[in-house]
């Protein structure tokens, strides 16, 4: 049954995936020559929307785009990572000047010096100007390319906020270039570099050398990942170095997970609804992109303010959704909720009335609703008989 499941998965994003492939031929004056240029755009994309992608560079696209578009394809359908437009730079015969860098340095000279303007002069002003890209820009290379990517770095505003590293041919002294930038970027940025047990051996010592000078780095803006695959190649970790690069990168965008409302949310000093707001206010920040609380994310925190018995994250959760989703009834739920917890039944029942109103969720529907309610009616009911006959009593004692 696996197996048929991850087939029918494999067909269909494969035919999503070239359906939505589109290549064009880009006149760069700084190469004095025509570049052709893979683009995939997310799936229902609409140019006429102010919804914003992160933008993902793959250098080396003529055999590294599709392992690319394939793993943001399957990570995106499992809400693991945001819907990102992706761009292959066909380089073919042209590679070994593309990436011509200086033998001591290891930065962009000649060929490459023109190729390094072309990116950052001409290609991304003009994928910002045509698609509705996000501030966020992920760079992916191997090889030499993956040497090359590291050069955008070195700018005093650096081009790319992400570098994927696939076994990086880290020429002259690039090695010792990133840990330096690295140790004083001012900038939030993402590191990730990877090798193997049978990656080349000279590419493999640089790249161990190179590690162990960035993981001693102490810099809250940076993020750094690394992985040594045992057993695989120069060539196949790619495809598994990919997938582990953009599941970490991408850590923030991802739903909220156990380990997280365990370690982070259940101790968190303050209301959860800060949290909340915190949170999504730093993917917007870093990915420049707009994502809305989701229910499930809003069930998972009621959870946890109901084991620490906080029933002011409780009033403060509904607020909160009824801000994000005012159509949705999820919110006066929680109020209503709330109400309860403090002993005012009649403050709930009003709640669970507008409710009613309202537009169920996936996991809150109104019969549910409707049930909580005729309790709390009856209980009034009866509270109110009772005091009824307390009354009699004490008038025929007295």
């Amino acid at each position: 049954m696996k197996r048929a499941f991850f087939f029918t998965m494999f067909l269909t994003f494969s035919f999503g995936l070239f359906a939505q492939i589109t290549i064009k031929d880009f006149k760069s004056r700084k190469l004095n020559s025509t570049r052709q240029i893979k683009v995939k755009l997310p799936k229902n994309y609409n140019e006429e929307s102010t919804q914003k992608y992160p933008l993902i560079i793959v250098f080396d696209g003529d055999y590294l785009f599709v392992p690319v578009v394939g793993q943001t394809e399957f990570q995106t359908y499992f809400d693991q990572m945001p819907s990102s437009i992706i761009v292959g730079i066909s380089q073919g015969s042209e590679r070994p000047f593309d990436s011509m860098v200086d033998e001591v340095t290891g930065l962009p000279f000649e060929s490459g010096a023109r190729f390094f303007e072309f990116i950052g002069q001409e290609l991304i002003p003009y994928l910002d100007g045509k698609y509705n890209t996000s501030k966020f820009r992920v760079a992916v290379g191997h090889n030499i390319m993956g040497n090359f990517i590291n050069s955008f770095m070195m700018k005093d505003l650096p081009l790319f906020h992400a570098y994927v590293n696939l076994s990086p041919d880290l020429n002259g002294s690039m090695g010792d270039n990133i840990a330096k930038r690295l140790e004083w970027i001012k900038d939030d940025v993402f590191y990730y570099m990877a090798t193997s047990s049978n990656d080349k051996t000279y590419l493999r010592n640089e790249i161990i050398q190179t590690h162990e000078k960035i993981k001693a780095i102490d810099n809250s803006k940076l993020t750094y990942y690394f992985d040594d695959f045992e057993g695989e190649s120069h060539y196949t970790l790619v495809t598994g170095a990919i997938s582990k690069a953009f599941d970490k990168i991408f850590e923030m965008y991802k739903p909220l997970h156990e380990k997280e409302l365990k370690e982070k949310v259940l101790p968190y000093e303050g209301t959860l609804d800060e949290y909340l707001v915190s949170r999504y206010n730093r993917i917007e920040e870093l990915f420049g992109i707009v994502k809305p609380i989701s229910e499930e994310e809003f069930q998972k925190v009621v959870e946890v303010s109901k084991k620490r018995e906080d029933i002011e994250s409780l009033q403060k959760l509904g607020k909160l959704a009824n801000k994000q989703n005012p159509e949705l009834l999820l919110g006066n739920y929680y109020l209503a909720q709330y109400s309860e917890k403090i002993g005012k039944p009649k403050k709930a029942i009003k709640f669970y009335e507008e409710a009613l109103t309202l537009t169920e969720t996936e996991t809150i529907k109104k019969e549910q609703i409707q049930t909580n309610m005729d309790i709390l009616l009856t209980e009034l009911t009866n509270d109110d008989k009772e005091e009824e006959m307390k009354g009699k009593i004490l008038a025929e004692t007295d």
